[in-house]
């Protein structure tokens, strides 16, 4: 499977296109197709019919607007403000936490 240069929940930036310039965080990633899902870019309309075929009954039916796909060499990867805070604490600080050692 080939390795993509983003991923899920990462900030990245347009680089071609007509959304060219735009930001916005990778929703989805699609390794095998070579393409990613950004917030806000490469919006498209789709039509739905209403059916009745749901667990709960029908579904509604009209126009929604949502992200489409686009390749992931129209993107770059930005420098991430917010890091994250939940990493797993390294392997030394662990075994001195549990032996109950001062370092």
């Amino acid at each position: 499977m080939p390795k993509l240069h983003v991923k899920k929940g990462d900030l990245v930036q347009v680089i071609a296109g007509k959304d060219k310039g735009a930001k916005g965080r990778i929703i989805a990633a699609f390794p095998r197709e070579d393409r990613v899902v950004v917030e806000g870019v490469n919006l498209i309309k789709k039509h739905s019919k209403v059916t009745h075929q749901g667990p709960r009954g029908a579904k509604e039916g009209g126009v929604q607007t949502m992200e489409a796909p686009i390749h992931v060499s129209n993107v770059k990867k930005l420098k991430d403000d917010e890091k994250p805070e939940n990493k797993p604490a390294k392997k030394a600080e662990k075994k001195a936490d549990e032996t109950g050692e001062d370092s």
